[in-house]
């Protein structure tokens, strides 16, 4: 049982490595493209800032473009696994929030980076179209997770016609309105929920922290959005 416990705690050691080296160099990128502009900057400036070879760039990022923009599939794949995984009595809304927010647990620590990394895409159309492109394909993996969890394991067909879907089977389902409509509803309100929790804490003071703004949102959502007290 030690060694067990021993390996399990080196490949924790090796997959954090691994994620500082991707945030080192998606920093790297952001600061780069904010001074110079995302086209000014080479795969080589990137890893030369990051302290790694061009290579190893590849080995995080499948091109230049996914850096400025962020793309993080191994985020997406934790946070489907912890959704799925989370204990039956735990609400779906519940099972995303606490999802999220451990892949959300450092954001104060990278508040410069997220506002970078805005100035960027808003300075390049085609990166915030990538961006765009990206999150809707999270928010649909997000949503099959959601509709797995329920046991949504029934979809419709392009005919109409009811059909069983295999559960070890990785296909993408065509017709996005085989997922249901709360599955994708969740999905797409708890990814804007992130966005609109960053956005607000980024713009207030620094004696409010993200952990509240971020709990303060998906409370809302929780309760139904009602009109909050004027105070509130």
């Amino acid at each position: 049982m030690q060694h067990v416990r021993s390996e399990g705690a080196a490949l924790g050691l090796r997959e954090r490595k691994k994620q500082a080296t991707r945030a080192a160099l998606a920093g790297a990128a952001v600061r780069l493209a904010a001074e110079h502009g995302a086209e000014n900057v080479t795969v080589e400036a990137i890893s030369e800032a990051a302290g790694v070879s061009p290579r190893t760039f590849f080995n995080y990022f499948d091109s230049h473009d996914d850096a400025f923009v962020m793309i993080d599939r191994g985020i997406g794949e934790r946070v489907r696994r912890a959704v799925r995984e989370a204990p039956a009595s735990v609400p779906a809304l519940d099972a995303v929030r606490e999802a999220l927010a451990t892949e959300l647990a450092d954001v104060e620590e990278q508040q410069e980076i997220w506002e970078l990394r805005a100035t960027v895409l808003q300075r390049s159309p085609h990166l915030l179209l990538r961006g765009m492109g990206a999150h809707m394909a999270q928010e649909r993996e997000l949503a099959e997770a959601i509709a797995e969890r329920l046991g949504a394991s029934v979809f419709r067909t392009a005919g109409g016609e009811r059909k069983s879907r295999d559960p070890g089977s990785c296909a993408q389902v065509p017709d996005a309105s085989a997922l249901g409509l709360y599955p994708r509803l969740l999905a797409a309100v708890a990814t804007t929920a992130v966005r609109v929790s960053v956005e607000h804490w980024c713009a207030h003071d620094p004696g409010v922290t993200f952990p509240d703004v971020f709990r303060r949102v998906f409370a809302h959502l929780a309760a139904g959005l009602p009109e909050p007290p004027a105070d509130g």
